[in-house]
């Protein structure tokens, strides 16, 4: 992955705007290692592979960035998206890492399912 360049990931959002995709979105605070610290709160949210079809995305910010899909009946939204990759697959794969360089938040948008 490497540093977001706001052009490029408006592009491939743009590219698959208005068509079904499917998408992957997560957060995590560190919930995966909350047993190291009690007294830390942790939280996280995950879907995958659900399937919807965006009428524009758009990429807002000046770092970490906000990215927003907005649909016929809302918003799915990721905030604090820092990377992004255009895969071989052509999926389009952001991420956001903590100043540590750990993962906080992904958002990826696929015309297929996520294995």
């Amino acid at each position: 992955m490497e540093p977001v360049i706001t052009q490029d990931v408006q592009t491939e959002l743009d590219r698959h705007a208005k068509k079904p995709v499917y998408i992957h979105l997560e957060t995590t605070n560190g919930a995966y290692a909350s047993h190291f610290d009690e007294t830390f709160f942790s939280s996280g949210a995950y879907i995958r592979n659900a399937q919807l079809e965006y009428e524009h995305g758009k990429i807002t910010g000046s770092g970490p960035f906000r990215v927003g899909l907005k649909t016929a009946i809302g918003w799915v939204y990721a905030e604090g998206i820092t990377h992004f990759e255009k895969d071989g697959t052509g999926r389009l794969l952001l991420a956001g890492h903590d100043f540590s360089g750990k993962l906080a938040v992904a958002l990826q948008i696929s015309e297929t399912p996520f294995e």
